[in-house]
């Protein structure tokens, strides 16, 4: 079977999205390609967002594959799955393109993981992958359209009617192989995503050690994917990291949910010529690892603090074992390795306005910067959407946007000034 996998050419325009806006490699159609290729198939990706395309040329180039299967995704990149934007405009219109060249649909993302029903039927495919991708999409390619009741993971059209089979689906992450980008992407992809403390120099990348997380932020969109914690091969995420200096990238971000203190693979880094970023939790780094992290090449890291007060970080079930001062002075530690340093809040009832200030002032005296506390977005497969309003159903990304938009006169700097409403995004549903 040909699949082409495509990710559309994403524009962000009136849209709440926390993302960033540059391209990304799509690491989730590098592995679907790998073991689709693996069993047999022809998998090509179209990236029309890495690739600077409009959807005119993105379906000319899929045309001339002549696919069996289109397979689009919801979201920018996984590393955007779980802030991703609410509406699903951009992939209607991909799909809308695309419509007519005689292939099966499937649309993979955290809109079909959360709220499977209507994301289907609002993107009008055959079918939707429930959870991670890539071993369904294989099982997809397998399998005779009659025959697709049997896997798990799916939501499909019969007869008029959308069926949801089985839950969110987690990839076996030993199965998954380095990953082997063309040196020609990787020569294109100059953003370094949350590098900011010099000027850029040399290719950028992407790539992931582990996937999901052991803690249950009630922020935190990962329950319906990439959920439970699972770390990669030592040998696996070398080759795949070697691959990619080969190819030229000086610059590396691990997408990680949280990317956990890990000796072993902080000492094969010191040995090799890239720097890198990462997300992560301060208080799970102590003094000398947070120096070994420096010496391997981390250049980034993006914290995650939330909240000021002890009340705060429990109320976001943040399950955080250290002070307010121990989490300044191991952010003040981590500056003296690592160029750039932020330290992530978000917006809770009861931290201080004034005391915030100052802690920020405190922290930006010692070199490492802390944002302005952010609204918290409560996106549907998030404890915070079930705290209030229980299990997400086909009302959900409209009912937390517009709770949203209505609770909130300010955004982040990098949102739009006046987000507006998921109706008004996205076209008539069919």
């Amino acid at each position: 079977m040909k699949i082409a996998l495509v990710n559309p050419p994403w524009s962000f325009d009136g849209s709440i999205y926390f993302g960033c806006r540059e391209p990304h490699l799509p690491l989730e159609y590098g592995y679907a390609r790998a073991l689709l290729t693996d069993a047999g198939h022809d998998a090509a990706i179209f990236d029309a967002q890495i690739d600077g395309i409009d959807t005119a040329a993105l379906q000319s180039r899929v045309a001339d594959f002549a696919p069996d299967m289109i397979v689009v995704t919801t979201a920018p990149s996984y590393l955007f799955w779980r802030c991703a934007p609410p509406e699903l405009r951009i992939p209607q219109h991909t799909l809308a393109a695309l419509d007519g060249l005689g292939a099966l649909t499937v649309a993979v993302g955290p809109h079909a993981s959360s709220t499977p029903r209507i994301a289907v039927k609002k993107l009008g495919v055959d079918a939707g992958v429930q959870g991670e991708c890539e071993e369904v999409l294989v099982k997809l390619a397998d399998t005779p359209r009659e025959a697709w009741g049997t896997i798990a993971g799916l939501v499909r059209r019969d007869n008029g009617d959308i069926v949801v089979q089985g839950g969110p689906q987690a990839v076996d992450m030993a199965r998954l192989p380095a990953l082997r980008w063309h040196p020609d992407i990787v020569q294109r992809h100059a953003h370094h995503h949350h590098r900011f403390d010099t000027a850029l120099h040399g290719p950028g990348a992407e790539m992931e050690v582990s996937r999901g997380c052991p803690y249950h932020c009630t922020f935190c969109a990962k329950d319906n994917f990439r959920d439970r914690y699972r770390r990669r091969p030592l040998a696996t995420i070398l080759d795949e990291l070697d691959g990619l200096i080969a190819a030229g990238a000086s610059y590396v971000y691990f997408i990680d949910e949280i990317f956990l203190p890990w000796r072993e693979l902080l000492e094969a880094l010191v040995e090799r010529p890239v720097e890198f970023g990462v997300q992560t939790r301060i208080d799970l780094w102590r003094p000398d690892m947070l120096d070994l992290l420096g010496r391997a090449g981390c250049v980034s890291i993006e914290a995650g603090v939330e909240s000021l007060t002890p009340h705060g970080r429990d109320w976001l079930d943040k399950d955080c074992k250290l002070s307010t001062e121990e989490l300044r002075d191991r952010l003040i530690h981590a500056k003296r390795s690592v160029p750039f340093v932020q330290a992530n809040l978000i917006m809770t009832e009861g931290d201080d306005p004034e005391i915030i200030a100052r802690w920020r002032e405190e922290l930006q005296q010692q070199g490492v910067w802390a944002n302005e506390p952010v609204p918290l977005f409560p996106y549907p497969g998030s404890p915070e959407y079930r705290r209030i309003w229980g299990l997400p159903d086909d009302d959900a990304w409209e009912r937390a946007l517009d709770y949203y938009l209505d609770r909130y006169a300010s955004f982040s700097d990098i949102q739009e000034a006046q987000p507006r409403r998921l109706a008004e995004l996205e076209r008539a549903i069919g």
